[in-house]
């Protein structure tokens, strides 16, 4: 930080294990990841290729060195694994990330219906070379799934060898853990985390409440996902009590007092 603050929350530093922000790269160029790392390298722990865009990107493969000299993590897009696993070519999509050097796999069936146990199986099978994600909720809207399922699913995806398991939302940010409206299904988050250990679940929140509400739920060190690649210096303002959405949150009682009225 360019200016040292008191009462400020304590926060992880990179390699961070929590505390994880995800942006999510929807076909940028080269010289855009380059100004995106210049500014703001030091809050991004992962990037994700978001859905089928790596297809039809231009100098992927250099893009994703350029985000690993960054350490910075690079995935593909759940959907294009999918696509991969409908057409019963999971093996040139393996080939494809090999090419570009991708050391971390999202394993994900929110556009298809995979049986849950061949799921985890794909994700025990990835988890021997590579980093797994693996992502829980479906992409469509009004498919509702019980805290119980969710809870049992996340469980058993983390025990298959997931690093961690992703909530959907897609970018939209109105399915999964949130109501077609934005907002949060408060009672199945609360439900998952009396369950989950919260270190363990990036919780894709591409809008700023979502990232606002997780983080005065869950505190500065929650995971997020589907952040844009320009909203990562404003979410983590919002993480240290930098924006007015959470100002006041980390400051003693008497200045909240004093400063309220």
């Amino acid at each position: 930080m360019n200016i040292q603050l008191s009462h400020m929350p304590s926060r992880e530093k990179k390699e961070r294990q929590f505390g994880l922000t995800m942006v999510m790269d929807k076909g940028i160029s080269l010289r855009q990841a380059e100004e995106m790392i210049s500014s703001s390298s030091e809050y991004i722990d992962m990037v994700k290729l978001g859905f089928g865009t790596s297809v039809f990107s231009t100098q992927v493969k250099e893009k994703v060195k350029l985000y690993h000299d960054a350490k910075i993590k690079v995935y593909l897009g759940g959907t294009l694994f999918e696509a991969c696993y409908v057409r019963g070519e999971l093996d040139k999509y393996r080939k494809y990330i090999d090419s570009l050097g991708i050391e971390m796999v999202e394993v994900s069936d929110g556009s298809m219906a995979l049986d849950h146990k061949k799921k985890c199986a794909l994700i025990t099978e990835y988890a021997k070379n590579y980093k797994v994600l693996s992502e829980v909720g479906s992409k469509e809207e009004g498919i509702l799934i019980s805290p119980a399922k969710w809870i049992k699913m996340m469980q058993a995806e983390l025990d298959a060898g997931s690093w961690k398991v992703i909530a959907e939302a897609r970018e939209s940010g109105t399915v999964g853990i949130y109501r077609p409206s934005g907002q949060a299904h408060v009672m199945l988050i609360n439900k998952i985390l009396a369950k989950i250990n919260g270190n363990d679940i990036i919780w894709e929140a591409p809008k700023k409440a979502q990232q606002v509400y997780f983080i005065k739920h869950c505190g500065a060190n929650v995971n997020l996902g589907n952040i844009a690649e320009n909203e990562t210096i404003p979410l983590e303002c919002l993480r240290m009590g930098l924006r007015g959405d959470t100002f006041f949150d980390y400051l003693p009682e008497e200045i909240v007092s004093k400063m309220k009225g």
